[in-house]
């Protein structure tokens, strides 16, 4: 929809172009025949005529060539009229062109350089919380949106700096790209219902076929449908809800415990859990799991609670507080619950922010 009206926006200015050219050559022609009939005038050729209506229509006004007949002259008031004219347009074209840049900004439309970071698709409240979360921890988050009231509403609430808007027909997969989708770390599709999720990843993965898809379920029962579709993750609202809920019933101590570890560290003193990227930087490269145990605890006040490694098919695996004599290699992720003094610290240990990289933007 937008590509047509800009197509067709285009086509309506180079055909008013080709209007306005074909009526100054029309009036070119007369002059120079009406004029031709006088001993006078200079204005019987082309160069001249051409001459004396550029200094008319830019008021310029030199005075050296100028009509002498009644006919020539009432065509030099066309051309001090169109003068008027073509400076109106002249000035309101460059009204209108600083006014659409300003909206295709706006609007998204000129594209962010962003990488290796959030995509949201589609906007609600749930949406809302969920880019709290991420901005919060410093994720760059791309949001596509289809209503312009959205749009407003997250200019005026979030600093621009982190956050890009997007404002789509969501049926215009490729218009996609202005996000950068194909460099982006995951894609949340946040739209009404399962089914729409469903028919949205399947029509998208045809043209990004490489993306890592989060979504969350209202029916549990459809995971191993979104899963077989390529979605990376799943989450259902209703049973993460009824767990916690469960644990506040038998055990409110874990359950305070567990929602305050999925919250942000927003102070020094919080604790939340971080997953961190192994690169070659990272000092336990090639050092046993209980050995990093220990040392994260003694040096850090930090608890290495799991590894996540690549199996011999590539598929990510999460092994929690694993036995035995487990190497750390370069690719894998550790798990580390930790408070935000100590977060701080191992930033600059590990030399690589928090969080999960597609191995694409890693090659990059």
């Amino acid at each position: 929809m937008f590509q047509r009206h800009i197509k067709d926006k285009r086509l309506s200015r180079a055909l008013d172009i080709l209007i306005g050219f074909i009526i100054y050559l029309i009036l070119i022609f007369l002059l120079i025949k009406v004029e031709s009939i006088s001993t006078q005038t200079a204005i019987v050729n082309f160069p001249n005529a051409i001459w004396y209506s550029i200094v008319t229509l830019t008021t310029v006004g030199y005075g050296d060539i100028y009509p002498s007949t009644v006919y020539g002259r009432a065509i030099g008031y066309i051309f001090v009229l169109l003068s008027l004219v073509f400076y109106g347009l002249l000035i309101g074209s460059f009204t209108s062109f600083i006014a659409n840049l300003k909206e295709n900004r706006k609007l998204g439309f000129n594209g962010t350089n962003f990488t290796n970071h959030a995509v949201i698709i589609g906007w609600n409240d749930f949406g809302n919380m969920v880019a709290n979360q991420l901005l919060s921890v410093g994720k760059q988050v791309a949001i596509v949106l289809n209503d312009k009231k959205d749009l407003e509403f997250i200019r005026e609430k979030y600093d621009t700096r982190n956050i890009f808007l997007l404002y789509n027909d969501f049926k215009n997969f490729d218009q996609l790209r202005k996000a950068n989708i194909e460099n982006s770390s995951i894609v949340f599709v946040n739209l009404e219902d399962d089914t729409e999720k469903l028919v949205y990843i399947l029509n998208i993965k045809k043209l990004f076929p490489d993306l890592d898809f989060v979504v969350t379920l209202d029916n549990p029962d459809l995971k191993n449908t979104f899963i077989s579709a390529g979605v990376t993750n799943t989450i259902s609202n209703h049973e993460i809800s009824s767990k916690l809920l469960a644990s506040y019933m038998f055990e409110p101590d874990v359950a305070t415990y567990s929602e305050a570890l999925m919250s942000v560290a927003k102070a020094d003193s919080d604790y939340d859990i971080k997953q961190f990227l192994v690169t070659p930087n990272n000092p336990y490269v090639g050092r046993g799991y209980n050995e990093a145990f220990y040392d994260l605890k003694q040096k850090y006040n930090s608890v290495l609670i799991g590894i996540t490694k690549r199996d011999k098919y590539g598929k990510r695996q999460l092994l929690k507080n694993p036995l035995g004599e487990l190497k750390i290699s370069v690719g894998d992720y550790m798990i580390v619950i930790l408070n935000g003094k100590a977060f701080k610290l191992l930033k600059k240990v590990f030399d690589v922010e928090e969080g999960y990289f597609r191995e694409t933007s890693l090659k990059k």
